[in-house]
């Protein structure tokens, strides 16, 4: 009979994901991820079989809750434009507890170009992100609400393009003020 688990895997996924989140997926050992979860190793690779499994795992926890709080933003009762404001700022203005920088603009850069499970995950996950904001984006064209000059797709994937910038300039010591540059900039681009 199987001895059951004494502790959240929930919460022990969370806790990886924050790990790989501050240190990528290279630099997170596994003792690393055993300080962050609080888990033996014998308790890691008998729940998740491997790091790269427990990644994964973490990746797809992070893309769902961050998809989810853009999904609220965007199905908010406001107009277009302030939609994407949303979405912008709170790029710029992320919470002091995050991590610094984005999970998947991280894993992007340093997984995308060789782990084919990987990149397949980020592409799924960045074609639903384009979907979302491409139908926001022409909704405020109906609307008057942003330009009709440039198409609707394209206006999302330069929005996207800019929150990974933000998240990529974060990562690299660009303060708010700096940030918030950025952000102002692409909105008057729409």
């Amino acid at each position: 009979m199987a001895r059951p688990r004494g502790f959240d895997e929930d919460k022990a996924v969370d806790a990886a994901m924050r790990a790989f989140w501050s240190a990528g997926y290279e630099a997170t050992s596994t003792q690393d991820l055993c300080t962050a979860t609080g888990l033996g190793r014998s308790s890691i690779y008998n729940t998740f079989s491997s790091k790269h499994d427990l990644f994964e795992r973490a990746l797809g926890r992070y893309m769902a809750v961050k998809n989810a709080a853009t999904e609220e933003v965007l199905d908010a009762d406001i107009p277009a434009k302030d939609k994407v404001r949303a979405l912008l700022w709170r790029t710029v203005d992320a919470p002091e507890d995050d991590p610094i920088g984005c999970l998947v603009v991280n894993s992007t850069v340093e997984l995308g170009p060789r782990d084919t499970q990987v990149a397949a995950a980020l592409r799924a996950d960045q074609r639903y992100r384009l979907g979302l904001l491409t139908a926001v984006i022409e909704s405020g064209q109906r609307a008057g609400d942003i330009s009709r000059d440039k198409e609707a797709r394209t206006l999302a994937l330069f929005v996207i393009a800019t929150i990974g910038g933000i998240q990529v300039s974060a990562r690299g010591g660009a303060d708010r003020e700096e940030r918030a540059a950025i952000a102002t900039t692409a909105l008057d681009a729409l």
